[in-house]
């Protein structure tokens, strides 16, 4: 395991949960929620944390979150000890309501904080990439023309990435469309994420 200097994250954790740079074009004002340490090895990279998330400030503190967990196989315990789990979405404030759903994560975000995380970050050793933004992030020109075809080549990425659909229950009817993803996906997932947490999990 590679260490780093713990002052740094230190450092770099404050000054993220103080950001006001969108201060202005947040409707509900910021309120940075994400999870990271030096020593993690597994990252979740969503899209944005919902209303409630804004609420309690704690990361997938939801249905989506349960869902995950139970798609990891992993425990409330694991799934929130920064030293196995980081949890760093494309952006880290609630970004407010759109027509369908929540609207997309600042564009502010990920290169102001994310960028200087993941190099504070070195023993990460899978990433989740959830939802067309972290897929875009992440899979690049890579990505398929759409989400589930993204989901389905998910064997392509190779070891370090993982596509994921977003796990609301918004999403029940794309998952009763697509059995082949808890079918094949789900149990290679926990496997992985065995693997990679080892004595973390």
């Amino acid at each position: 395991m590679v260490e780093i200097d713990n002052s740094r994250m230190s450092t770099l954790a404050g000054r993220a949960a103080a950001c006001q740079v969108c201060a202005a074009d947040l409707p509900l004002g910021p309120r940075p929620v994400f999870q990271a340490h030096q020593a993690a090895r597994l990252l979740i990279a969503g899209q944005a944390p919902g209303r409630k998330v804004h609420e309690t400030g704690v990361p997938f503190d939801d249905a989506s979150g349960d869902r995950l967990r139970d798609w990891l196989g992993i425990d409330k315990a694991t799934f929130y000890d920064a030293k196995c789990v980081a949890i760093l979405p494309m952006g880290f404030c609630y970004p407010g309501r759109a027509k369908s759903g929540d609207l997309p994560p600042r564009p502010e975000c990920a290169p102001l904080w994310r960028v200087p995380f993941l190099e504070a970050m070195p023993n990460i050793g899978h990433t989740l990439a959830i939802g067309q933004y972290a897929q875009g992030a992440y899979l690049g020109v890579a990505c398929k023309a759409t989400l589930t075809e993204t989901v389905r080549s998910w064997r392509d990425y190779g070891p370090d990435v993982t596509p994921l659909p977003h796990p609301s229950p918004r999403n029940n009817i794309w998952l009763a469309k697509n059995p082949w993803f808890e079918a094949e996906v789900v149990p290679a997932l926990r496997n992985r994420v065995k693997s990679i947490l080892g004595t973390c999990a």
